[in-house]
């Protein structure tokens, strides 16, 4: 076994995390650029606080996403073919982005944020059946760490471009720069990944199926409650920009800095930890990165300072790194022939839910106490290192026994 597959390298897993990492910055560019360009548009006929909006429009990606995910990682499974719903799914998505430069109004800023749900929902859980399909066990940690990373890099990245480009170009040049990047993945896919043969899978019936009890099971679903928290509790602060500034005294750009210190704290662990759950076990990782994420996201609403918000977003990161790779691969790892893309999408399906409902709790709670959405996704958290203690089994011991 070479050097890089033994780190779990191969030409699909570094497509797949390149394509990955263009989506993610044309996606996480918005983070930061439609909370500031709400603010500017006229409001509603009716009348709803800021954040709410906010919230809503930021939530409203992610729910499609989640909604749809199930819907497309079955057709996934049932064609057989993953790569030409990842081209699809980069292609929505790339023009949704786009469309945002005509956008004069809440209401098309909401249809295009639905738009890149359905662009994200054919996209994702392709993508994760393919990883699975394409790794081994024994580095999955290793695969899925990198494809993190890469992920991480774009949701990095985006933000500081995004916030870099509303203060020196205007909004316009934003949207343009995100559609680019999702470009790029859409010509990484389509000119390096070659697809292998489809699984032999039972039945054409039961392969249709979107639903099937069969392909559930407590580890699968308890990998995606870790991921479900795991975003819910990063992408709270992003409906609360305006405040965190306000309070704080700190420019769009600072609080771009701090929202991307998960993201750096994430580059610097998330090989490392997936790596490492190929050796001591996925489970030790998933508790222990849901008992940092807790307290970390609590104390989030107590930041008196710029730097104080900083260095609770780089034990979020940390927290994170040791949460996601192993989640999806043991996700990978309990998943069957044929069933992939449903599988999969249990946990793409968590961790898209979670971005959805983070922003939206956030807003909505923050209506009563800006301190409390924090707090209640701090203790998710610990319930969420429990769940995993008691449902999720470990993978990694079949390989040496």
């Amino acid at each position: 076994m070479g050097r890089a597959e033994s780190w779990g390298i191969n030409r699909t897993v570094m497509a797949l995390s390149i394509a990955r990492l263009g989506d993610a910055i044309g996606n996480s560019i918005l983070f930061i650029v439609l909370p500031l360009y709400v603010a500017k548009l006229s409001a509603p006929v009716f009348r709803v606080p800021e954040t709410v909006r906010v919230g809503l429009l930021l939530s409203l990606y992610g729910l499609v996403s989640a909604v749809l995910q199930s819907v497309a990682g079955a057709w996934s499974d049932r064609l057989g073919r993953r790569k030409p719903m990842i081209m699809a799914g980069l292609v929505v998505m790339g023009g949704g982005t786009l469309g945002f430069l005509a956008a004069t109004r809440f209401l098309d800023l909401l249809l295009l944020r639905m738009l890149q749900g359905i662009g994200v929902a054919l996209t994702i859980p392709a993508s994760m059946a393919l990883m699975a399909a394409v790794t081994r066990r024994e580095t999955r940690g290793s695969s899925m760490g990198i494809y993190s990373t890469l992920r991480m890099v774009g949701f990095a990245g985006g933000p500081l471009i995004g916030g870099f480009l509303v203060v020196k170009a205007g909004f316009a040049s934003a949207f343009i720069a995100g559609a680019a990047f999702v470009l790029l993945g859409l010509v990484t896919v389509a000119v390096w990944i070659k697809e292998p043969p489809a699984a032999q899978s039972p039945s054409p019936a039961e392969r249709f199926r979107v639903f099937d009890p069969k392909l559930l099971s407590a580890g699968i679903v308890g990998a995606g409650v870790a991921t479900f928290l795991m975003a819910s509790s990063f992408s709270m602060m992003t409906t609360l920009e305006q405040e965190f500034n306000q309070r704080l005294h700190q420019t769009a750009f600072g609080f771009s800095v701090a929202f991307s210190a998960l993201m750096v704290s994430r580059l610097l662990f998330q090989v490392p930890l997936g790596r490492l759950s190929d050796h001591v076990g996925r489970k030790p990782l998933l508790i222990s990165g849901l008992f940092l994420m807790g307290p970390a996201t609590a104390l989030l609403g107590f930041a008196s300072s710029t730097l104080q918000l900083t260095g609770l977003r780089l034990f979020q990161g940390l927290a994170a790194a040791a949460i996601a790779a192993p989640a999806f691969a043991v996700a990978a790892d309990l998943s069957t022939s044929g069933g992939e893309g449903r599988q999969m999408s249990v946990v793409t399906m968590g961790f898209g839910l979670g971005l959805a409902l983070g922003p939206l709790i956030a807003g909505l709670l923050a209506v009563h106490s800006f301190e409390m959405p924090f707090m209640i996704g701090g203790v998710m958290c610990l319930v969420g290192a429990w769940v995993v203690l008691r449902w999720v089994p470990e993978t990694v011991h079949r390989v040496t026994e």
